[in-house]
């Protein structure tokens, strides 16, 4: 603090008797942060290359000029390499001071952003001793991530990994990332840090290469070498270059402003103390102004300030091997993580990790960690139903052997995730005899209670289980079932032809009959002698026709719908032949209990699984889930998992694990107790076709006698009440139709018989005028039929007409007087 007030002294100093019109270089964060009200009063531009602090604001200080990059500009890039690996849970480790603190808000929002968890903040004091550092070392090794974001400064930063590998956390499994705090400065730290520090990941600004730099390092190299003669391998940092283009800048700027401007305007005298009474400058204004817009080419790259802050660009990742930072890949604010600086216009923004060269992590190892510790899975020591979990005693006595589908799930499931996890599995039982040591709620509350890491095994999830631990996406299907015996449930008394088809079914198909019998009388009365006759026999041809189809169908109509009922038959035909073979041959097994009601009611006995929560099922009758696996809340390897769930269920690997479990010893009957009857459901569209079919028909028919028989109507008086008109009609539809081809047929086949007859039995007339086969016996019965075939015909016709046919009569006129 002594040192702070120092600086400020010589800052006043400065300004009121060198009356100077800028100041380059305060170092740190907190020397800048204590002279930035000076500049402010004064109007002297406070310009610093190295206080990269985000807690320092340009915009509350407009005197303040930031020639180097903001703190908070690098946590997308930091963010970026996390989300590539797939770490979920993250430590950050910083310096208590302002340089420590200022990133942490923008650092916690990025990390947000891509759902990565800060469960623990580790705050290091720049004067803590290295024993103190050490105890907080130890308190990290006992939490299960394995990721820490280190952002210190040199001196507290070198003290730190010193210690981190003097405690093993530099080995295998473990993830250091650096932030360009320490980054910038590899090339200066001791040889022993950098090896504390193999394998660690950082993240620092890009500076390109050029002529002009190279040429200024060979000078400064050879002056510093003049200079130091003892000191050897230097290398400046990025730091000397932002300090070169710093004063570069500045001078370019002066050059902007008018030398007579220069100086400063005294304030009149006042009460204010030694530190606070100095003038004002008087080219401040400008000289400010012509600093923010100043823009070149620089040893750093482009120099371009943007709110009095150096604009950030690019972003390089480097990997600490041996005695330097190797690069292996890049970062920018459009195209995310890259192996090199060549974009095109239809390049999209990565984080994949392999973008990324080849690194070397902690432990000499080139496999990403995981990001957690060797993980502890609980799996239940189960003494019935081993094909989930079994757990057996190995030959030495010392380990177990664990297997089962939910173990062979689990192994597969963590293979498939994007990231490495160790893990071991460790059976809830005691060591002596190998029995269990509790329930399945006691081994789900292990978890909780941080025994275990997670749990693997058939778990169910149920409300009170899930107070203490998150479950994943189930694997399997769940539910409850009840093992019960069966009974061979075949029928065999004599109604069991009547088994196929409903009662549904049976009284829709015999209606159908009834009606398509109906529908094909109508169609066929008139012109069918097969459906004449008698009103009973006319009823018992309805019947009877619908289910043999022997009597000639003479209309057209009549044919159309008879195709199509006989296609409905005949589906309905085989339909219940199968059915009847299925019921009369397969054997039909049924439970003996089909509701758990039942149990209760009757009092029966019920067994279930030792040490499983069917118990409490059993008791409340609370129906859940089941078959799934447990993590202590909040664990943020319960998302990845269930998406690696989905993965693993929906490809070929879950039918290769359930053909292995469960598949070899199947001896079960089948217990799909479906029934076999027939109803209405399946057939319900045959029968519609037939019933529009028949509608249509008959509109078409009822329409074409009206059209035929309208005039009959016409002849009835005005007064004639409907329902008389109806019988009317009625009356005619019941007559023969003379007129259809089927009855003049007849007609034909009549008269051509009678013709025939009359020639075979002519003979020459006798000479008296009698016929010569006139031998006073009867008549000839053509001649008779011929009588009665014309009677009959008439009086068919006057049905029809409804007139009276009135004979011809021919008058004799006799000639005698």
């Amino acid at each position: 603090m002594n040192k702070i007030f120092f600086f400020k002294n010589a800052a006043v100093d400065l300004i009121k008797n060198v009356e100077v019109e800028a100041i380059i270089g305060p170092s740190t964060s907190m020397q800048t942060k204590f002279i930035l009200d000076l500049g402010d009063k004064a109007n002297v531009p406070i310009i610093s290359f190295s206080a990269t602090s985000s807690s320092i604001s340009t915009i509350r200080n407009p005197y303040f000029i930031r020639a180097t990059q903001n703190d908070s500009s690098q946590v997308k890039a930091i963010s970026a390499i996390i989300k590539a690996f797939g770490w979920k849970t993250v430590v950050p480790i910083y310096a208590g001071d302002d340089f420590g603190h200022g990133i942490m808000p923008y650092l916690i929002s990025a990390f947000q952003g891509i759902d990565v968890r800060v469960h623990y903040q580790s705050i290091i004091s720049p004067l803590a001793t290295d024993s103190q550092i050490l105890g907080e070392l130890h308190k990290l090794i006992k939490m299960q991530t394995r990721v820490f974001v280190v952002h210190m400064g040199l001196n507290l930063g070198s003290r730190f990994f010193t210690k981190a590998k003097e405690a093993g956390m530099m080995e295998e499994g473990y993830v250091w990332i650096i932030t360009d705090g320490l980054a910038n400065i590899l090339s200066s730290m001791d040889s022993l840090v950098i090896d504390s520090m193999q394998g660690v990941l950082g993240v620092k600004p890009y500076v390109p290469g050029s002529k002009q730099r190279t040429d200024f390092i060979v000078r400064w190299k050879r002056k510093f070498q003049q200079e130091n003669p003892n000191v050897a391998d230097v290398e400046i940092n990025v730091f000397g270059l932002w300090a070169y283009d710093t004063m570069v800048a500045l001078a370019m700027a002066a050059e902007k402003v008018e030398a007579t401007k220069f100086g400063f305007k005294k304030e009149k005298a006042s009460r204010k103390t030694n530190l606070e009474s100095f003038g004002v400058s008087t080219s401040g204004p400008e000289l400010l102004q012509a600093l923010n817009s100043t823009t070149f080419r620089g040893l750093s790259g482009d120099f371009h300030l943007v709110d009095g802050q150096l604009n950030s660009s690019v972003y390089q990742f480097v990997n600490v091997i041996k005695k330097r930072g190797r690069r292996i890949g890049f970062w920018t604010e459009r195209y995310g993580i890259s192996k090199i600086l060549n974009f095109s216009d239809k390049s999209s923004y990565s984080t994949s990790k392999d973008q990324l060269g080849a690194i070397v992590w902690p432990g000499d190892t080139t496999f990403p960690p995981s990001g957690w510790v060797t993980m502890k899975i609980g799996v239940p020591a189960k003494t019935g139903f081993r094909e989930f979990v079994n757990v057996t005693r190995n030959p030495d006595g010392d380990t177990n052997n664990v297997s089962g589908y939910s173990i062979a799930v689990f192994n597969a499931v963590i293979a498939a995730l994007p990231y490495h996890v160790n893990y071991n599995y460790s059976p809830f039982q005691n060591n002596i005899d190998g029995t269990p040591r509790g329930n399945y709620n006691d081994l789900v509350y292990q978890v909780y209670a941080g025994e275990y890491d997670a749990v693997v095994g058939d778990i169910t999830i149920i409300a009170n289980r899930s107070n203490f631990v998150d479950f994943t996406l189930r694997y399997t299907e769940s539910g409850v079932s009840l093992v019960v015996p069966i009974k061979d449930n075949k029928r065999k008394n004599a109604l069991v032809f009547l088994k196929p088809f409903t009662w549904g079914l049976w009284v829709t198909s015999l209606c159908s009959f009834v009606f398509i019998g109906f529908v094909i009388w109508i169609l066929e009365h008139r012109i069918n002698e097969d459906f004449r006759g008698p009103p009973s026999h006319q009823i018992g041809m309805i019947f009877y026709f619908s289910f043999t189809h022997e009597e000639k169908v003479l209309s057209n109509l009549g044919r159309f719908i008879l195709i199509i009922w006989v296609f409905v038959v005949l589906i309905l035909t085989q339909s219940y032949t199968a059915s009847l073979a299925s019921i009369l041959t397969v054997q039909q097994l049924q439970p003996t209990v089909t509701d758990v009601t039942e149990l209760v009611k009757t009092g029966m006995n019920v067994g279930y699984l030792r040490d499983s929560f069917t118990l409490g099922l059993l008791k409340g009758m609370n129906f859940s889930d089941a078959n799934l696996k447990a993590f202590p809340r909040g664990s943020p390897l319960v998302s990845d998992v269930s998406r690696a769930i989905l993965n693993v269920t929906e490809g070929e690997k879950m039918i290769e694990i359930e053909k292995i479990w469960f598949t070899q010893n199947t001896t079960c009957p089948d217990t799909s107790f479906s029934s076999n009857n027939l109803g209405l459901e399946s057939f319900w569209g045959l029968f519609l076709i037939a019933f529009i079919a028949s509608i249509s028909a008959l509109v078409i028919y009822m329409a074409k006698f009206l059209h035929e028989h309208w005039h009959v109507l016409s002849h009835l008086e005005p007064q004639t009440s409907l329902w008389k008109k109806i019988v009317v009609l009625a009356t005619h539809l019941d007559k023969k139709d003379l007129n259809s081809y089927t009855f003049k047929r007849t007609e034909l086949h009549v008269g051509n018989e009678t013709t025939r007859a009359d020639r075979e039995g002519a003979v020459e007339p006798s000479p008296d005028g009698t016929d010569s086969t006139d031998n006073g016996g009867p008549p000839s019965p053509s001649s008779n039929n011929t009588e009665n075939f014309s009677f009959h015909e008439e009086q068919d016709i006057q049905a029809q007409t409804g007139r009276e046919i009135v004979p011809e009569i021919e008058l004799a006129i006799s000639t005698e007087n």
